[in-house]
């Protein structure tokens, strides 16, 4: 007597094959990456190559990304805009800052002067003035990711490219700061609670600046006690800043702030020059193909139709407001007229890190980050195109990238704190 063979129906996969979160945000990196250095042949502008693959793998092209592989790239994001943040905060050198004073007052005024003026744009415009408020404060930061990988690419050394990176530290400073005082009127149309209104931002404020100082004292004892082994505190940094990010996603506080203060605030303290540079390497390269693809991803292309002429209304009064300040102030900086000009192009980019702050308002009140979300992502839509573009060209004109650039380094390739300055 023969028995049929049997096999438990649990051995074989299922047709079609399920793929799976891990398999699809693998497939995600494989494409953005090869999207990057199609556009780097072409164009020699990698990061408009990640962004472009995104929005083809996005809604806006074959609508391929679902939830939780965005939720996946979300833990690559967070760590991305930290470690970018950072190092915006480690080219700050805040003791030169004051003996450089025209600087700052260049990026406090160019601050505060294109919020203001995008505000009147937005509300001319037609929109709700804390909504103006919000999406003013976001416009105030240019892009540290990008600014910072195009200048490691080209190896970009002198005065444009140094009072770039400063000029983009201090504004994305201003950008936050500007931001969490919104927040303040966002309460306000939500509770009449006088406590919350008052006391929250100065929470949000105070509690970053008081982690950082926390986290950057204690990671310089540490960097102190192993010695300058750059292996030893790589582990460390990378460390630090994941527990950073991590205490202040448990405290409510700003995720963007505090890794933008410790940088700042670990250079500041560490007069004994006891942290040394540290190689990123591949790893600081993974980061920087999700943040970007993850932006291109996020931006809906038919959405923007009925706001283009307000986008393209925010982005001149956006880069008319900072050029006007930086070539007014150009002389008393000791800058040239062209150094000034080719400063004020390289000023144009606006990307992951007001994607984030966009995301953050949805995730405090969702209805008020739906409405803000159009117009600040139609103008970050046109900026991830040309902005890219526009900072590698103004550094290159100024005759600051390197003539013998064969492999580009990677963003994370810190040069030691004597060169950071300028």
């Amino acid at each position: 007597m023969t028995y049929p063979l049997a096999f438990p129906s649990n051995l074989f996969p299922s047709l079609p094959l399920p793929m799976s979160g891990a398999a699809l945000l693998g497939f995600v990196l494989v494409i953005g990456l090869l999207g990057g250095q199609l556009f780097r042949r072409v164009l020699k502008v990698p990061i408009t190559g990640f962004i472009v693959t995104g929005v083809l793998l996005g809604p806006s092209g074959f609508d391929l990304i679902i939830p939780e592989i965005l939720d996946s790239m979300r833990i690559f994001v967070d760590v991305s805009v930290g470690l970018v943040l950072f190092e915006a905060g480690r080219r700050v050198d805040l003791h030169w800052l004051r003996r450089e004073r025209w600087l700052l007052s260049t990026g406090v005024a160019e601050s505060l002067l294109s919020f203001s003026l995008m505000y009147l744009t937005l509300t001319w415009f037609g929109l709700n003035p804390l909504l103006a408020a919000m999406g003013s404060a976001i416009g105030v930061c240019t892009s540290p990711a990008v600014l910072l990988l195009v200048s490691r690419n080209l190896r970009a050394e002198g005065q444009v490219t140094e009072r770039a990176l400063s000029l983009v530290a201090i504004n994305s400073a201003f950008a936050f700061f500007l931001f969490t005082l919104t927040l303040s009127y966002l309460h306000l149309e939500h509770t009449t609670d006088l406590y919350t209104v008052v006391l929250h931002p100065l929470y949000l404020l105070a509690g970053s600046v008081g982690l950082s100082w926390i986290m950057g004292s204690a990671m310089l004892k540490l960097c102190r006690w192993l010695g300058r082994r750059e292996e030893l505190q790589f582990i460390l940094l990378v460390g630090v800043l994941l527990l950073t990010t991590g205490i202040a996603n448990q405290l409510k506080l700003p995720v963007l702030l505090a890794p933008l203060l410790l940088g700042m605030m670990s250079r500041a303290m560490d007069r004994g020059r006891f942290m040394t540079a540290v190689d990123f390497g591949p790893a600081g390269q993974l980061c920087f193909v999700v943040l970007f693809v993850y932006a291109g991803t996020t931006l809906t292309l038919f959405r923007f139709v009925d706001v283009l002429g307000v986008a393209v209304a925010f982005i001149a009064v956006r880069f008319a407001a900072k050029s006007a300040v930086v070539l007014l102030l150009s002389r008393l900086s000791g800058l040239k007229m062209k150094q000034a000009g080719l400063l004020c192009v390289s000023l144009l980019p606006m990307s992951g890190v007001a994607i984030v702050m966009v995301q953050s308002a949805a995730a405090l009140y969702p209805d008020v980050g739906t409405r803000l979300s159009t117009v600040i992502l139609a103008a970050v839509a046109i900026l991830d195109l040309i902005g890219p573009l526009a900072a590698q060209l103004s550094l290159k004109l100024a005759g600051e990238a390197s003539p013998c650039v064969t492999e580009p380094k990677t963003i994370f390739t810190r040069r030691s704190d004597e060169t950071a300055g300028i």
